[in-house]
């Protein structure tokens, strides 16, 4: 960084190199964002060299630019990028709607991996533009995005049939129908969650076991209409499971898990015996010397 700021234009040294060959793909791109930002601010000839590397950037996350972004600095900085593969707008909630995010993705039909968490302003308008202009998508993550609804969410599975990451967290409007749909056209998935979503039960988690062979990560976390049934039926059904997650699921019992646990399956609730010596040693201050290979 000290270096760069020390070679001024008038000394014709770094900005003599090829701009596109060498200086945006191998000597910018090592830059944080917000460095590169502040770089403008050196000389028109800088400002002309961001605003190429801008351009051609593969890779945006809001997160880098700081604690917030200016709504007019997100369009200006992405006006002319038609290059995006991944994009990742965490700290934009507060004013990101359809308005900013649709021209970002109209003109990004390369984008594979986007992260929209938080973003509640949007609306379903947006998830309909994602599946139209992003065919490749691997990666998309809605979580806390409740304008989510069953249409849009059809029109994301008929397009991005490539999905292998989905995060739906407390997507409320969201039922077992419109979860069956997209695991039916999207049978690639590899780790999908559904937690936080009441209206979530065993149809719907039937239907990722029978669909999703390549499932690895399930997150069902507060799903209280999942069973035991459907819990066999995963563990039938994928083989390749390697994380389920069903804390606050009261209605599954360790009779189910325990063909996952044996498994090697990583779950996030614990074998009874270890519950209660937990709870034990939570209440009287020290765990009893049990064996626990008994």
């Amino acid at each position: 960084w000290h270096l760069m700021m020390s070679l001024t234009p008038s000394r014709g040294c770094l900005l003599d190199l090829p701009w596109e060959d060498i200086l945006v793909p191998h000597i910018l791109c090592h830059l944080p964002l917000q460095q590169l930002l502040s770089l403008q601010r050196v000389s028109r000839s800088f400002q002309s060299l961001i605003q190429l590397y801008l351009a051609n950037m593969r890779c945006f996350d809001s997160s880098q630019i700081g604690p917030a972004i200016p709504r007019a600095a997100f369009v200006n900085l992405l006006k002319d990028n038609e290059v995006l593969q991944q994009l990742a707008l965490q700290n934009c909630s507060d004013w990101l709607t359809d308005r900013e995010l649709l021209p970002v993705i109209g003109q990004n039909h390369h984008l594979h991996q986007i992260q929209l968490k938080g973003c509640a302003q949007l609306s379903r308008h947006a998830l309909v533009a994602i599946s139209l202009s992003c065919p490749n998508l691997r990666q998309l993550s809605l979580a806390h995005c409740e304008w989510v609804d069953s249409l849009s969410l059809r029109s994301l599975a008929d397009h991005c049939k490539a999905l292998e990451a989905v995060d739906l967290t407390a997507c409320r409007q969201l039922k077992d129908e419109a979860i069956c749909y997209l695991v039916q056209k999207c049978s690639r998935l590899k780790s999908l969650s559904l937690a936080v979503n009441a209206n979530v039960g065993d149809v719907a988690v039937e239907e990722i076991a029978r669909c999703c062979p390549e499932l690895e990560h399930l997150d069902l976390t507060g799903c209280l209409r999942v069973k035991n049934d459907s819990i066999r039926v995963l563990a039938e059904y994928c083989p390749k499971l390697r994380s389920l997650k069903v804390k606050h699921c009261h209605n599954v019992a360790e009779s189910s898990l325990s063909i996952l646990r044996n498994r090697g399956v990583e779950l996030d609730v614990e074998p009874p015996l270890q519950r209660a010596l937990v709870l034990l040693q939570d209440v009287i201050g020290f765990a009893p010397f049990i064996n626990l290979q008994i």
